[in-house]
This record gives C-alpha cells, sequence and structure tokens, in this order.
C-alpha cells in the first residue's frame, strides 16, 4: 500500500502517547554531562523537593521520586501495610482493576467497593469495617486508597477530601491518594482543591509527572515524617531506585519551578471540555460527570464505527444493544486542530449510515 494514501489515526487513547515538554527535554541535554551523584543524591533532586514542600506548604514532608504509577502504588501500599493488614478501594480503582494483582501479590488483599461516580465517601468506609470486623479471622482494613482525578475522571471536592480524611483518623486508617491525574484534578474549573489541601488531608498522596508533560515519573510525598522512616530501603529492594535518579528530578524541578505542571494539565482539561460540549450539544450522554481530562460518551454505535475510521479511543462500556460508552483522553501535547477535527466528524456523525 502507497504511504502516501494510509490514514494517520489519531490517539485519544491515552494521555502519555507523546514523550515530553520540549522544556524537560532541553533541561535534560543541557544537564546531561554533569556528573552528578546517583540514586537520588543528586543536587536537582535536593532542589525539586524543597520547591514542593514550598508549594506543598509542608516543611516536614518527606519525598520520593518513583519511575511510574504502579510501581508506586506498590512501594507504598506493600510498605505501609503490615501482613494482616488489607487497602480499601473503589471497584474502579486502579489498585483493584488495572494492576495484574499487584498489591495482592504482595499478600495484602484490596477490599473493593462499588461505588457509582468512583469516589469513597466515609460511609463506604465505615461499612467496610462493619464487614470485616470478626478479628482475627479476617483481613484487617489499614488503609484507604482513592484516586484524583479517579479512574472515571470524576474529582473530589474540599469537603468530601476533609471528611474522608476525617473519617480515617477516627478508626486509625491511612489515607492514601493515588495522583496520576493530580494536575488534572486540581486545575478542572470545579475543583476547590489545592496542592495544601492534599498534603494537609492525606497521609501519603503522589503528584503524577507521566501522564501530565514528563517522561517518566512520580513524586510520592509523606505528609507524615514518621511514616516514611526506612521506605528507602524499600524502595531499593523493589528494584526503583534508579542510579540515573537525577532523570526523575529533574523533570519535577522544571515541572514546577513556574507552574507549567498545572498549565498543561489545564491545556489537556480545556480540550476535553471542548469535545464535552460538542457532546452535549448533540444531545448525548455521560457515563460519568467528568470535568478532567478523561471523559466517558455515551454515542450510538454506528456514530462510534464512524469516529473508529479516523481517530483511536477505547470502548469502554457496553450500554444496550445500540450504544457503548467510549473513553476519550486529550493530554498537554493534544493537537488543538485535531480536537476540532474530531468535533466536526462528531457533528456530522449520522447514526443512519447510507
Amino acid at each position: 500500500m502507497d504511504k502516501s494514501s494510509t490514514t494517520i489515526m489519531y490517539n485519544f487513547k491515552n494521555d502519555y502517547s507523546e514523550g515530553a515538554h520540549p522544556r524537560i527535554l532541553d533541561k535534560l541535554i543541557e544537564t546531561n554531562f554533569e556528573q552528578q551523584p546517583g540514586y537520588g543524591d543528586d543536587e536537582y533532586a535536593q532542589q525539586a523537593k524543597t520547591l514542593l514542600k514550598e508549594r506543598l506548604g509542608a516543611p516536614n514532608a518527606v519525598i520520593h521520586f518513583i519511575s511510574g504509577g504502579t510501581q508506586t502504588n506498590l512501594l507504598v501500599i506493600s510498605f505501609l501495610l503490615r501482613v494482616h493488614e488489607a487497602v480499601i478501594s473503589a471497584k474502579t480503582g486502579h489498585i483493584y482493576a488495572n494492576e495484574t494483582g499487584a498489591i495482592e501479590s504482595t499478600g495484602h488483599k484490596v477490599i473493593a467497593v462499588e461505588t457509582i461516580n468512583g469516589k469513597l465517601s466515609p460511609n463506604d468506609v465505615i461499612a467496610v469495617l462493619h464487614e470485616y470486623a470478626l478479628a482475627p479471622h479476617v483481613v484487617k482494613p489499614r488503609m484507604v486508597y482513592i484516586s484524583n482525578s479517579t479512574e472515571i475522571g470524576t474529582i473530589y471536592t474540599l469537603d468530601e477530601l476533609r471528611k474522608l480524611y476525617q473519617c480515617c483518623q477516627s478508626y486509625n486508617l491511612l489515607l492514601y491518594l493515588d495522583g496520576a491525574r493530580l494536575g488534572h484534578a486540581l486545575t478542572a474549573y470545579n475543583s476547590d482543591l489545592t496542592l495544601e489541601d492534599i498534603a494537609k488531608y492525606t497521609d501519603v498522596f503522589y503528584i503524577g509527572g507521566t501522564k501530565n508533560g514528563a517522561l517518566l515519573g512520580e513524586a510520592v510525598v509523606f505528609s507524615q515524617s514518621d511514616l516514611a522512616m526506612d521506605f528507602e530501603y524499600a524502595i531499593k529492594q523493589k528494584g526503583a531506585m534508579l542510579a540515573k535518579g537525577r532523570i526523575l528530578s529533574i523533570q519535577f524541578l522544571e515541572l514546577f519551578k513556574d507552574d507549567l505542571y498545572f498549565e498543561l494539565a489545564r491545556k489537556a482539561n480545556k480540550l476535553a471540555m471542548l469535545i464535552t460540549k460538542t457532546i452535549q450539544e448533540k444531545g448525548y450522554s455521560f457515563l460519568t460527570e467528568s470535568t478532567t481530562n478523561q471523559i466517558f460518551p455515551i454515542l450510538p454505535k454506528k456514530v462510534i464505527d464512524q469516529l473508529s475510521k479516523n481517530y483511536q479511543f477505547y470502548i469502554w462500556k457496553n450500554i444496550d444493544t445500540n450504544h457503548d460508552a467510549i473513553r476519550i483522553i486529550t493530554s498537554w501535547a493534544t493537537e488543538e486542530n485535531k480536537v476540532n477535527a474530531f468535533i466536526n466528524d462528531l457533528k456530522h456523525a449520522t447514526v443512519s449510515q447510507p
């Protein structure tokens, strides 16, 4: 086949198909021949940690840089839980649905809770505690795992997070927040949370870089320094301590020195909302009410077939004989002209094809 006639499909499947923001690449090249200590002891790691602590308003926080989200979840949860303890998660939570049993492989049960919007509430947590009250014959719930934004694009409000944290404090539970898309959650137009709030109302969380402009990397933050004691041993033991740790720290320093991190997330959200507006104007509904860069429209299958000719996205859930929910994700690098093309094709897609 003549390559010139081949249709190049645009990818709306995820927010990590592209490499990294050019500023990060430029900084990595600029510092490439510098000799720096390894294993996270480089000067950029110290600068990045100092900067992040300032942004968090948490001078006593302990920060480590890890290469990816699943690895971070595995490290944090297996480190903080004792052998008989379990973690509570929404059924849609990444540790339950998308990590190949990583947490269970370390001997810790993930207690999954069915939710409507992907978010856990104090009532959900209390219900689990009642269900697992027959000590010592059942595992002991010790941690609550949440994501912001969630795996289905929804976000926590300040009031929701505060109440959940207070519930955890009351029952001696740790609250851990997966921040793979934390930038998108905090820059959603209806978000009232800040980084300072996250640090205040969680025990541990991470700031995701992989899905927001970095080549790779997440910054895990222990709001309470005592919880982080000896965590570096776990990082090394699990094979997560990079000799060239500077690759991670340089990226976070670049992302946060002038709010580039939030600028990139805000752009991704804006483009997703442009698509959302068109879907609403067409009279279609959504699987969830997302205001972040992940949206889940419910479309006629015939419309989906037409869009699939030029765009890649996931068929997320079958709704009925004629409709499916799809997942569309925009990123820091999504081209606005591609979004406009998608919108135009959606406007002209028909349910009854000739």
